[in-house]
């Protein structure tokens, strides 16, 4: 059951001050629900934009969150011929540091700029106000508010309900682990959709739960070892399945998983598919993927077009903006199983919780 962490994080809200990651549902038929009216009157022509990209604690290159936003940065250079300029977080940085980050691609021409990870929270909602003519896009975060900041937004507490379903189906021992990278209203989310997926199929499973670092250090999201160390530790308590949601520190997960000769599951990204993991595909039976990399190319596109909208743009299952991998064929025997229930949350047959 989910501990009652309200209290102790108040300060932190569900998309608050760290670099990492890992998303917040919406139930449309559209890719995205959107906010405020558009402005569509002065639509730039795709060769002239500019766009600057501020990564979260990894950066490209993480395997995971940073590595998603990545993708829809690189496939907008692509096919809508934007340039680009991406500017990578340090561990242990200041606000004041993401500020003048956000401020040196908002000054240097570059519109819009897009900050990937709710830590950008209140540096983006600051900065912001600093330049009204240049549109800003957060990953992970509802608090930042502004007529030129649009919020995009993830149910991760969906796709960990099928990353748990999975898992539940195939523990033999009836008991699993979450490894979560901050203890934060986030990440609380693909603990609480894990949790509700695993008890779908089997009420009675134990699942063991460890957050590597507590707030304000978000370290939890960039320490291999830490996640390593977590891992082993319910591995060695019996777990045969482990899920993490830990940012850069997955791959210590990862590694506890081979050593141990049991499973592991992915977060973000298909990690299995990722030439980064490739020492540890074997034991990743599954990921947990949040499309980054589509809301990332939506936002641009709709930049692009002269249509985005400021406010929340949601991506949840219905709307494919989360889901479960099959990399490996490791759950080809539960697909259908899994899918079912992919199938109840999309028909609202199944609400997932959020904490």
């Amino acid at each position: 059951m989910l501990r009652n962490r309200v209290s102790r994080l108040a300060a932190a809200t569900v998309s608050g001050a760290l670099l990492m990651a890992a998303a917040a549902c919406g139930g449309s038929d559209d890719t995205t629900t959107t906010g405020a009216s558009a402005d569509a009157s002065s639509a730039p022509a795709a060769s002239q934009v500019k766009v600057g990209l501020a990564y979260d604690i990894g950066g490209r290159g993480d395997g995971s969150f940073n590595d998603a936003a990545a993708a829809g940065l690189d496939k907008a250079e692509a096919e809508l011929h934007v340039e680009k300029k991406e500017l990578e977080a340090t561990q242990g940085e200041t606000d004041a540091q993401k500020e003048e980050r956000l401020r040196l691609l908002a000054s240097g021409g570059y519109n819009p700029v897009i900050a990937v990870g709710f830590a950008y929270s209140g540096s983006v909602a600051k900065v912001a106000k600093e330049f009204p003519d240049v549109k800003f896009a957060i990953v992970d975060d509802d608090a930042a508010k502004g007529d030129n900041i649009t919020n995009l937004m993830f149910a991760e507490e969906q796709g960990s309900f099928l990353v748990g379903v999975a898992a539940a189906l195939k523990s033999e021992k009836g008991n699993i682990g979450f490894v979560g990278g901050v203890d934060v209203p986030l990440i609380h989310k693909f603990e609480a959709g894990y949790e509700a997926g695993a008890k779908a199929v089997k009420p009675d499973i134990k699942i063991q739960t460890k957050y590597l670092t507590q707030p304000p250090d978000f370290g939890g999201f960039g320490d291999p070892a830490k996640g390593k160390t977590a891992a082993e530790g319910m591995y060695d308590a019996g777990a045969d399945v482990v899920y993490q949601a830990a940012g850069g520190s997955g791959a210590g997960v990862f590694e506890a998983a081979k050593a141990a000769n049991a499973m592991a599951i992915g977060v973000d990204s298909d990690q299995a598919a990722l030439p980064a993991y490739a020492d540890f595909k074997d034991v990743i039976i599954t990921s947990m993927i949040k499309k980054v990399d589509v809301a990332v190319f939506d936002f641009l596109k709709k930049y692009i077009d002269g249509t985005v909208t400021s406010g929340p743009s949601v991506y949840d299952l219905k709307a494919g903006g989360v889901d479960y991998s099959t990399t490996g064929g490791k759950i080809d025997d539960i697909k259908s199983k899994i899918d079912e229930y992919k199938q109840k949350i999309v028909g609202g047959e199944i609400t997932v919780p959020t904490s």
